[in-house]
């Protein structure tokens, strides 16, 4: 029995994670790889709102920057335990995709890149100026989610980076896996006929605006938990969470890897958060090499790395 594609993406999703940690040398490989999990799942995000639906963001970091900081200020400020702080950020970020998307997803092309820009760097601002609550450039602590905590009293000891590689890659499997159940659902079907022409999408009764909504919205809340992990793995976290940089860098691990496939997003995040990793001896080179890399994909592989080397493969087993 042959499985199903979104099947067969989640297994090898499952098998590539759990056999990773085999050839790692030493315990700084977790971090590299919990750092690759939070990654994928910010570019899931962007997997439903850039390759289903046709929408492009260029301000999604502010996203991971509300749920980065609610994670640092609600259990101060508001007395809400750290796990249910990662919850309220993804909520007020999907509260505020929600004002913020009505009238900014009425635009197209660039102009809705630019609006989305706008979005991101204000939220980057407001986190970088309203230091007497974020603490300005110099960053703020976060709370201590206390796992190390509980599984030390139930007789397991781990060290922080093997606790965080797994529990960025639970939580990054359970966001493809949605993804994925998306992709086939009748709302990812609408949203895929929105991508191909909105005007042949409205002819056949799907309602565009409210479509492109919800793909914004749930994209939040990805890009939000994605955050909200960063500040807890790192227990300290800056405005630069939030940054452009960081949106710019979400689109292109999203793009480079394929940004119509869930695993070819991931690819693309595991690419271009470990290749600075292994580019360590070249540091004065390192942007230098990262965007040679693109350019060659974008040129050779414009479907992205993952679909295009795949295609490849297909069309070789076909003669």
């Amino acid at each position: 029995m042959q499985l199903k594609p979104k099947y067969l993406s989640l297994l090898i999703l499952v098998l590539l994670v759990a056999a990773a940690p085999l050839f790692f040398p030493s315990g700084f490989y977790y971090r590299v790889g919990a750092l690759i999990f939070i990654n994928g799942i910010a570019v899931t995000g962007m997997v439903i709102l850039i390759g289903y639906a046709g929408q492009i963001s260029l301000g999604h970091a502010g996203f991971a920057g509300i749920g980065a900081y609610s994670c640092a200020l609600a259990p101060v400020y508001l007395n809400i335990p750290p796990v249910a702080a990662i919850a309220f950020g993804a909520a007020l970020s999907a509260a505020l995709a929600w004002v913020v998307g009505r009238p900014i997803l009425k635009l197209h092309g660039y102009y809705l890149g630019v609006a989305t820009l706008g979005l991101g760097i204000l939220i980057s601002m407001v986190l970088l100026n309203e230091a007497q609550w974020t603490g300005g450039p110099d960053g703020i602590a976060v709370p201590d989610l206390g796992l190390r905590g509980l599984l030390r009293d139930m007789g397991l000891r781990v060290g922080a980076g093997e606790l965080w590689y797994w529990v960025a890659a639970l939580v990054m499997i359970l966001g493809a896996w949605l993804a994925l159940n998306l992709f086939d659902s009748p709302t990812g079907r609408a949203l895929r006929a929105l991508h191909g022409s909105e005007v042949a999408a409205r002819t056949i009764g799907i309602d565009v605006p409210r479509h492109k909504l919800h793909a914004f919205v749930v994209s939040a809340v990805y890009a939000s938990v994605s955050g909200s992990l960063l500040a807890q793995m790192n227990r300290l976290i800056t405005p630069d969470v939030a940054g452009f940089m960081h949106s710019v860098q979400m689109v292109t691990m999203a793009v480079l890897g394929g940004v119509s496939s869930v695993l070819g997003a991931i690819f693309g995040a595991t690419i271009l958060t470990a290749l600075p990793q292994l580019l360590t001896v070249f540091h004065q080179y390192e942007h230098m090499v990262l965007g040679l890399v693109m350019i060659l994909v974008m040129i050779f592989l414009p479907d992205g790395l993952l679909p295009s080397i795949l295609k490849r493969l297909k069309g070789r087993n076909e003669e």
